[in-house]
């Protein structure tokens, strides 16, 4: 399957990624119409180097991971209708997933016609320590939990995810900070989208994660999660 014929555009949310940014852009395939880089308040050489690997780079100020999506769509949706893509693919800055998977992500959409697909670790290979216990749990839990007040079939919030672009801005999406992959994923649910998960390769990200690496960041992504899930109810 050529997905050469499909549009792609990559938002990558990036806080002081000065290190890993760079292999993120450069491993994503080159069939990839635009690599867009959301710069949220890094204080470090994140823009520069994701400048200079090719990305475009916009930058939030308003600190949160769903400021930065947010920002990098409405950059899309200002476009000429005929620029915007087809699909966007969601990959963290961090060099955890592994960019050159993106293509599978991608594929059902391009042969199933399906509207969201998300990257699963829980089905996939993940390297030890790759992901701290209060990330399998946190991530165990709120499927669980989708399961039972949606009827999900859902193993993971992964970051690493595909969706076509229309769908995406029909999502009309809100959240500002950790709730934002859930959102996601229940808004999908509710609106009756089709979906599926692929697995994928997960490994040591570089540097340390700024939600799961402190207790108060894990600790407030735990709550907004499980708040996010009872919200849409």
């Amino acid at each position: 399957m050529n997905l050469c014929t499909v549009n792609i555009a990559v938002i990558i949310p990036a806080f002081n990624e000065e290190n890993s940014i760079a292999h993120v852009v450069r491993d994503i395939p080159t069939h990839v119409q635009e690599i867009i880089v959301c710069n949220n308040g890094s204080t470090d050489n994140t823009v520069a180097n994701a400048k200079a690997a090719g990305a475009t780079v916009l930058t939030e100020n308003k600190p949160g991971y769903g400021n930065a999506c947010l920002k990098g769509m409405a950059y899309l949706e200002a476009k000429p209708k005929q620029q915007q893509p087809d699909v966007v693919v969601f990959i963290d800055g961090d060099y955890s997933d592994y960019p050159e998977e993106l293509d599978k992500l991608v594929l059902p959409i391009k042969k199933q016609n399906i509207d969201l697909v998300i990257g699963t670790r829980a089905l996939g290979e993940r390297a030890k320590g790759s992901m701290t216990p209060q990330q399998v749990f946190g991530n165990w839990l709120a499927t669980k939990l989708m399961k039972l007040f949606y009827g999900a079939n859902f193993t993971d919030l992964g970051p690493f995810r595909a969706i076509k672009w229309q769908k995406l801005l029909d999502l009309n999406m809100q959240d500002k900070t950790y709730g934002w992959t859930i959102e996601m994923q229940i808004k999908a649910l509710k609106q009756k989208y089709s979906y599926t998960e692929v697995p994928v390769t997960y490994r040591k990200r570089i540097g340390v994660s700024k939600v799961s690496g402190t207790v108060k960041g894990t600790i407030l992504a735990g709550y907004k999660i499980i708040a996010t899930i009872f919200k849409y109810l």
